[in-house]
């Protein structure tokens, strides 16, 4: 039996997702929880790996098992064998021909950016700080060049070992609500870092530093060197991947009629 999971998680104290022979990992806290439930050894398949410090509203993750549990108890009993900062939001049996990596035909980021002068207490662990104002329109404008399919080399980690830098955005936003600045993204995929190195390239757009056509010439020009910093992790949060809807999924991560 597959059954896919919806898994939050605050990513602060964690390594990243992907399991490790050192530190913390969500994938090996994830398992171990699973495998108590099932009585028997889970290992999880995830629709996006983060980065350490990175968060999830909704990560989608598929298994395999011979247990038999109700969706309830899969969710509940995996969550109470996990820390705080982790917890399966819902349960749902799947085909055989569903896979959380390759049937996932978008995935959406959402980064946020405290813009005042005072740096956060409250929100620390999930919100960038930024002390110089942003002009929020100017970086919207300048994201829009990102649009489509594109060589994405610009901002990419020299780390990255997808094939190729080539990803095709659907859209991007950036908005101000009160004293934070919202980045939200949506492509078919992404390549290692390239939300972070985005919003550091947009950043100084926001500041006045450079100008919005800038982003069109990094796009271009494909060079990582002459593009921003990575932005800081805890700033970005992996919203959820898209699915078809004839997977049953709960809407949130199933594409509707209309819906982009």
């Amino acid at each position: 039996m597959r059954i896919a999971l919806g898994i939050e998680y605050d990513g602060t104290d964690f390594h990243g997702w992907q399991r490790l022979s050192h530190g913390p990992s969500v994938q090996a806290t994830v398992e171990a929880a699973l495998s108590k439930v099932a009585d028997e050894a889970v290992e999880v398949t995830c629709a996006g790996r983060t980065d350490a410090g990175v968060h999830a509203s909704c990560q989608v993750v598929h298994f395999d098992t011979n247990a038999e549990r109700s969706p309830r108890g899969w969710a509940l009993g995996a969550s109470s064998n996990l820390p705080a900062s982790v917890a399966v939001l819902w349960a749902k049996p799947v085909g055989d021909n569903f896979h959380a990596r390759f049937s996932a035909l978008a995935r959406r980021y959402r980064y946020t950016i405290l813009n005042r002068p005072v740096r956060a207490a409250l929100a620390a662990r999930h919100v960038a700080w930024e002390r110089v104002p942003l002009a929020a329109q100017a970086m919207h404008a300048a994201a829009q060049a990102l649009v489509g399919e594109n060589d994405f080399s610009a901002f990419r980690t020299i780390a990255c070992q997808a094939r190729t830098p080539m990803r095709c955005v659907h859209e991007i936003s950036v908005r101000r609500e009160d004293d934070r600045v919202i980045v939200e993204i949506q492509a078919n995929a992404f390549l290692h870092h390239m939300v972070r190195n985005i919003v550091g390239s947009l950043l100084p757009v926001g500041r006045g530093e450079e100008k919005p056509e800038w982003i069109a010439q990094l796009l271009a020009g494909r060079d990582r060197a002459v593009a921003g910093p990575t932005a800081v992790a805890q700033g970005l949060v992996f919203l959820h991947p898209l699915y078809p809807a004839e997977h049953g999924l709960p809407a949130e991560v199933s594409f509707a009629e209309g819906r982009t």
